[in-house]
Parts: C-alpha cells; structure tokens; sequence
C-alpha cells in the first residue's frame, strides 16, 4: 500500500520507517525543510536503537521518502497518517492541539482537489472527542475524507520494536472500508498474531490517555510505598517481589524509583485531568493529580536524601550525577527527572557535573549552567556525593572501588534501584536507596 506519515517526530519518523519497512510505500512530511534534507541523507534527528538502521535500509529500498509538501502527499496516497506533537499548552494542563489542527487544515484543500474517498489516521495523542471535532472540520472542505484514530503504544528505547512487534493494535474507525483498511495496512502484524482491536474513535483515543495513566499510577504507588518503608523500617524490594506475584497486580513497572518523565506519561495524567474538568467529571480522576504530585515529589525527596549524603548542606559540594535522559536507551531529555533533580542541586548552590552516555548534548542545550562530562570519572572527580539518576546498563558495570580513588567522598544515592549495593557496600561507599533502610549507611 502507498501511505504518508504526517510528521516527522518520535512517533512519525518510527512509524514511516517500520511502515516502508514491512513493505509499504511510504512518504513522511515535515514542515522542516532542515530536518527533511537530513532525513533524506538517513540522519535521525534523535537517538533510538535500531532506527538509524532501519532508515537506512528503507530509504535504500526507495520505499521511504521525505517532502515538505502535504499537496504531494495528498497525490502520493489515500491514506494519511497525522503523527505530529500534542504537547502541553502554555499555562494549562490541556493539550495543545494546534499542530494537529494545522495539518488537517493545510491537508484538507488538497484531498478536496483531488476528490474520491480518503482516510486519515490520527496517531497523536488527543483529548476523547477530537476525532469527532476534526472530522466536521475536515467535511466542511473535503466531504469525501473520513477520519479514523490509531494510537500509538511506544516506549522511548523500544520505539521500533514496539511498531514492528505490537502488544496490540487500536482502531477507532468510523465504516467498514476504515476497518478494512487499517487491517490491510497491518496485515504483516496480524499474520504474526498481534491482536486487533476495533473500536469507535472516542474510545480509541481514551485507550492511550487510559494506558497511560494506569503506568503513572502504577509507579507512583510503589513510590509511595517505598516512602512508607523508609519511615517504618520496611524493605520495599521484597515487598514489590511479594506484591508483584499476585496475578491480579503483575511486577511489571512495579519498580520504585525516581519517578516517571517523558513528554508523554505526565502530560496526559495532566491532560486527562484537564479534559475530565472540562466535561464536569473532575472528580473520577482526582486521584491523579495524587499521582501527579507523588512523581513530582519523588524529585524533591531525592534533593533531600542527596543533601543528607553531601553532609547537610550543597553549599561548596561536588554533586556528581550519573544520567540525564528521562529513561536508558535514549537521548531525550524532556521533563528528565534526572535533570529537574540536577537543576534543583545547582540552585541550592551544589556543583553539579552530569554525565550520560547519549544525552548530554540535549542536555547542555536546556541546562547551560550545569557542567557536564564525557566519562564517569571525571564526572565523579572530587564528588561529595554521587546520584544514580538514570539506569544505564554502563552504569550497573561502574567498580566501585575504582570510583573511590576519583571522588572526596564515598556516598552514593541509587535513585533507579539497579546498582549493587552489597558491591558498593563492601568498597566502603555509603550506599542509599529509597525505600531499604536497612541498607544502612
């Protein structure tokens, strides 16, 4: 099949490259004539495993290509699939919409020219509803289109695996031909057994904004429970060991930590919320702004436990942090708690060094007035304390008594809960996490 992926960002970019890559045709738009023009030459304007690879095969199959015209779209293919950004909009949790009503409107007058029956496919994230809104939108100047919805489920890190080997697909379709197409579309996957779910359009796109927020719930709580354990003397590993075996609950997430980021899990929390007030239905989701608030003062405690560790005070304190990507395996650094915990230090007045191992660019580029490193050690020279803030695999391979000849002081906060502390312990760090204290110091 031909198909256009409106948007050339995390979802669009891995959507049109797994798309050509299961044998479609495929052309991505993007506004950006910059980021067209690198795409063309295989260039990822982030990083993601396996997807560099992928772009380069497709694109030399000539099964993938760019433009920056959504009127050459509309004549490549009859189905569109909109990819483009819901961020948060300025001063309110409410999504912003704008783009994606841009790209309808800038589509619409093509497909209308063109004529004959068309479908786009929405993948953005997106208040219930909007769909609905967008489709009387899109008739009033192209009454032949139709509008369908098709979230998407990716986890940064795991973005083309996730496309090409699906846990499920959603469709919220409108008409049999939607239907039909959709399962055209993804015909490889359903081969392969990825289940297929069709549904109305307003209950595909509060499947995303419900996945979502369960996830955020989900490790929040196990947070809470971690802050529980440290004031009663529990341990929360075992616990999550024991609670997670109960098959109604499942361990999967159930990790305690720093906290959840991302441009998706808490944004939407705070979406959902916003939308649900709109609708005067505030109160069936009010547990998530507890959710919300949990997350965000999972960052605070780490401050705190951090400035225990450095002696009471940041003032003239080498704080080492070891991460800056919100997640292992990206370089993406929106909403990164590792960073907001970093900022935070800088502003109590803390030397901060960070280190990553794909993140610091983007990092530098938001926090300019925080030092950064290429490597561990120096990131740890003449440290008073170093946090784990982002749980790299390189991370979990750091020996710990070579570190403790580059830092001033052996303390260490594991804020991700994947380190040694026994192999910490015995090269003589102070070892912390949330949640076990009986760790000790």
């Amino acid at each position: 099949m031909r198909l256009t992926v409106i948007g050339t960002g995390y979802v669009g970019l891995v959507h049109a490259a797994c798309m050509a890559d299961l044998g479609h045709t495929v052309l991505g738009v993007d506004r950006d004539a910059d980021r067209i023009e690198s795409l063309a030459r295989g260039r990822a304007p982030f990083f993601e495993p396996g997807l560099r690879e992928l772009l380069h095969r497709t694109l030399q199959s000539g099964r993938l290509q760019f433009t920056t015209s959504l009127a050459a779209a509309a004549r490549f293919a009859r189905t569109h699939f909109v990819c483009v950004g819901t961020p948060q909009r300025p001063g309110s949790n409410a999504a912003d919409l704008r783009f994606v009503d841009a790209a309808l409107d800038e589509l619409a007058p093509a497909l209308r020219d063109l004529g004959g029956w068309c479908l786009v496919v929405g993948k953005s994230t997106v208040p219930v509803g909007t769909a609905a809104r967008l489709e009387r939108r899109l008739h009033k100047v192209a009454p032949q289109a139709e509008i369908a919805w098709n979230p998407e489920f990716l986890r940064e890190g795991f973005a083309v695996r996730d496309t090409l080997r699906p846990e499920r697909l959603v469709a919220g379709v409108s008409s049999p031909r939607a239907d039909a197409t959709l399962r055209e579309m993804y015909a490889p996957l359903l081969r392969a057994g990825t289940p297929f779910i069709c549904t109305d359009p307003a209950t595909a796109e509060l499947v995303k904004l419900a996945a979502n927020s369960f996830l955020a719930t989900k490790i929040s709580f196990i947070n809470a429970m971690a802050e529980l354990c440290d004031a009663m003397g529990a341990d929360v590993m075992p616990l999550v060991e024991a609670v997670g075996r109960d098959p109604r609950i499942g361990s999967r997430c159930l990790q305690p930590g720093l906290g959840f980021g991302g441009s998706c899990l808490p944004k939407d929390i705070r979406g959902l919320v916003a939308h649900a007030e709109e609708q005067g239905l505030g109160e069936s989701v009010a547990f998530l702004r507890e959710v919300d608030e949990i997350n965000t003062r999972q960052r605070r405690r780490t401050i705190a436990l951090a400035r225990q560790l450095a002696g009471g005070s940041f003032r003239r304190r080498h704080v080492a942090v070891l991460g800056a990507a919100f997640k292992p395996g990206i370089d993406d650094v929106r909403d990164s708690p590792a960073l907001a915990v970093a900022a935070g230090i800088h502003h109590l007045g803390g030397r901060v060094r960070v280190h990553d191992p794909e993140a610091v660019d983007n990092a530098r580029a938001c926090f300019p007035d925080l030092e950064f490193a290429l490597d561990v050690p120096k990131a740890c020279e003449g440290a008073d304390v170093v946090l784990h803030l982002t749980g790299w695999p390189e991370y979990r391979a750091i020996d710990p008594a070579g570190l403790s000849t580059v830092v001033r002081r052996q303390a260490i906060l594991d804020a991700r809960h994947t380190l040694d502390a026994a192999r910490w312990r015995s090269a003589g760090w102070a070892f912390r996490a949330f949640g076990r204290p009986r760790l000790g110091w």
